[in-house]
């Protein structure tokens, strides 16, 4: 079996993102598809591709949608947070759709964008939902921080409105640096793929992703967890310090349910980011083989390591994916009113409807506005803070 060029395989396995899969992709004319290779070397890799993605992509199709209506609908139209979370339900919906071709491609060989243009384009529609969900999660964050830490600037800061313009910038910014893909990626006529940077500048390559990662998969989950650590302890310091300045039982209730939920989607962002990270950044601290036959290649003990590792990384990439599919579950199991949605919408007999829409409005609004107490506050003033999930 003849031997494939090395500098074509390296540009192949080399990613843009935690989130892109590892291929080899061999010249047809000399050695078997890079499908058929993968089957001879680590036929894993390809069957934790087909089994788990598509179960995320069921989990995605279904949950996603369901959030999105549920934070866009007529009870949140006046809930800032909610816009963020119902604009984040739509980009993993969208990350979902641009995966699935992905993985057509890489785990299937159905190839839709191996073509001039199109591989440039396609990589990247596929980095900005990535660019922009971490951003999204950081801005109802801060938001939420702005609300219960500085409760007297949340009207200022916690608007609809402002919602929808931060939302607009952050796609905007995410769409810029997304073009840059353009420019790393291109389509190589000897292979007949898309190839990562078969010709460019290294260097720039280099610094461009390490500045980019480092940003948006280690930077800002960091943030993410001190804001909401600083919530956290805001929201306890309330509670100890004044407990019956509450509406009776509901406020208590609402504020629990808001830091379980809180504490939820931020770790779960946090443990479905970094972990992919951290495996993206080994991959240039393993050596690989020198170029040989995929039947040497088997048995060389260099490229089995490689491999090993490769599999390693796709089991936390399969993972970490789920951080697009889940949000739901987070929802549905630590939101008691978000669950009455839920029921409310999927719902199909009117007599499981114990409760008429006006009453549920009502209880859904109430628990979106829990009062917290500010520091300067007395007795007989408390400031309404949007807490809530």
């Amino acid at each position: 079996m003849s031997s494939f060029d090395l500098e074509d395989l390296l540009s192949l396995v080399k990613n843009t993102s935690m989130f892109e899969n590892v291929t080899f992709d061999i010249p047809k004319a000399s050695v078997p598809r890079y499908i058929d290779t993968l089957q001879q070397i680590s036929p894993e890799i390809l069957l934790v591709d087909r089994i788990i993605s598509p179960v995320w992509y069921i989990i995605g199709f279904i949950g996603n949608p369901l959030s999105a209506a549920i934070w866009f609908g007529k009870n949140n139209r006046k809930n800032s947070s909610a816009v963020y979370q119902g604009i984040l339900a739509i980009v993993n919906i969208y990350f979902l759709i641009v995966h699935f071709i992905m993985e057509l491609n890489y785990a299937w060989g159905i190839q839709l964008y191996a073509s001039d243009g199109a591989c440039e384009t396609f990589s990247v529609f596929l980095m900005i939902p990535q660019y922009l969900s971490p951003m999204l999660v950081l801005a109802f964050t801060i938001e939420r921080y702005i609300a219960v830490c500085h409760p007297f600037q949340k009207k200022k800061f916690c608007t609809v409105k402002r919602a929808l313009m931060v939302s607009t910038g952050m796609f905007i910014i995410s769409a810029g640096l997304s073009s840059v893909q353009a420019y790393l990626w291109d389509y190589d006529d000897k292979i007949k793929l898309c190839a990562f940077l078969s010709f460019g500048d290294r260097n720039f390559e280099k610094i461009w992703t390490l500045i980019t990662e480092i940003l948006h998969f280690l930077l800002i989950p960091l943030c993410v967890l001190i804001f909401n650590i600083l919530v956290i302890v805001e929201i306890r310091k309330i509670d100890a310090r004044d407990t019956t300045r509450r509406y009776s039982g509901h406020s208590g209730s609402a504020t629990t349910t808001s830091t379980v939920t809180l504490l939820s989607v931020s770790f779960y962002f946090i443990c479905t980011l970094l972990p992919a990270s951290i495996v993206y950044a080994m991959q240039s601290l393993l050596p690989h083989g020198n170029q040989m036959s995929v039947d040497k290649m088997v048995l060389d003990p260099t490229w089995r390591k490689y491999f090993q590792y490769l599999m390693i990384r796709k089991v936390v990439e399969e993972i970490c994916l789920s951080n697009q599919a889940c949000y739901f579950f987070i929802y549905y199991l630590t939101g008691s009113l978000f669950r009455k949605r839920v029921h409310s919408m999927c719902c199909i007999s009117p007599c499981c409807r114990k409760k008429s829409k006006a009453e549920l409005s009502n209880e859904y609004a109430f628990a979106m506005y829990s009062p917290v107490a500010s520091k300067d506050l007395n007795a007989n003033s408390q400031e309404e803070t949007m807490i809530s999930m």
